[in-house]
């Protein structure tokens, strides 16, 4: 019986998933690995616009609270820092003297990070400000089913058939995922999303991914593998990133908010619109700039891409966000 990825096969998804993503040799814990940028691009590495819109965002929270002297900002699922190292360029320098930046994660911290980054294994308790979760709840291991039963898999990504679907997880389908035929049970996203939030004292906690809703969850699932940019079969042996998209609308609080990252991005001044032509000849080079900066902004907020994104916006003792008239955010910005 093989034990490649840290197992022995066969074992439920949740199992394996955790065992080649975070187990002894692991996909996102190995040390001396590129992290999550060698494999896929998100949002973060597509244009440091996106850290400029966090930064909005966290000066919007820190308005909320009244400008503590402490502002906590909490990066869980943090790859190798690189969002949080932009989010402070981005603030003015009096508002970055103030935040605690903490950057959660499983793996070691990387060499040569800003030393003003805490590198933690779990958000801090009692926080005060954002907690930020980008692309992190997709590589929470969750059960796979399929009418009705676990799905079992070995390390080289064999799928057979195993016991009933009961209890807790049973409750999550008939909930969350009606209708037979194969599902991914969400349930430890819910119970990891629900934890990050209760350590957050006041302030807004966003977690940001690729998700669906219960009017649209897909047929067949969405489990699939990440490897030096190509998607791959999800084999859990180590070898890949191993994810599933996340049923927000499971995750979701009270007064949470739901909406698309082009909705978010385009309340946090996010704009894809090309410059006026009349730029290009008083100020060539600013226009090139501009050109450049749009074609960002369309990335980060096209549809089909990483537009659809979900987030899941949640106040913790603070009004919700977005809200219609506070510096022209839109209440509805789907």
């Amino acid at each position: 019986m093989s034990t490649q990825g840290g197992y022995a096969a066969p074992v439920r998804w949740r199992s394996a998933m955790e065992a080649a993503l975070y187990g002894p040799g692991g996909f996102y814990v190995r040390p001396g690995g590129p992290g999550p940028a060698g494999h896929f691009r998100t949002s973060v590495h597509a244009s440091g616009l996106y850290a400029g819109a966090v930064a909005r965002l966290l000066r919007w929270v820190d308005a909320e609270l009244g400008h503590p002297a402490g502002l906590d900002l909490v990066d869980v699922g943090a790859g190798r820092g690189e969002l949080l190292a932009g989010v402070l360029a981005a603030l003015p320098a009096e508002v970055a003297a103030r935040v605690r930046p903490y950057a959660v994660e499983r793996a070691e911290r990387p060499p040569g990070l800003d030393p003003r980054i805490h590198w933690v294994a779990a958000p801090p308790e009692g926080s005060t400000g954002l907690l930020f979760a980008n692309e992190w709840l997709d590589n929470v291991p969750l059960e796979v089913a399929e009418d009705g039963r676990y799905v079992l898999v070995a390390p080289d990504g064999t799928e057979s058939p195993g016991g009933p679907v009961d209890g807790a997880d049973l409750a999550w389908l008939e909930r969350w995922w009606p209708g037979g035929g194969r599902a991914e049970i969400g349930r430890a996203r819910d119970e990891a999303w629900a934890a990050a939030v209760a350590s957050l004292e006041r302030g807004l906690a966003v977690a940001v991914d690729y998700a669906h809703t219960r009017e649209a969850r897909p047929p067949y699932g969405t489990l699939t593998g990440f490897r030096a940019g190509r998607e791959v079969p999800p084999v859990p042996d180590g070898s890949c990133d191993v994810t599933a998209h996340v049923a927000l609308d499971a995750c979701a609080g009270p007064e949470s908010v739901l909406l698309t990252q082009r909705g978010a991005l385009t309340a946090l001044g996010v704009s894809g619109g090309r410059p006026p032509l009349a730029l290009a000849s008083t100020d060539p080079a600013a226009y090139v700039r501009a050109l450049a900066s749009a074609g960002e902004a369309a990335e980060l907020t096209a549809r089909g891409g990483l537009g659809d994104f979900g987030w899941l916006v949640q106040p913790v003792g603070i009004r919700p966000w977005p809200r219609g008239g506070d510096g022209g955010m839109p209440t509805d910005v789907s």
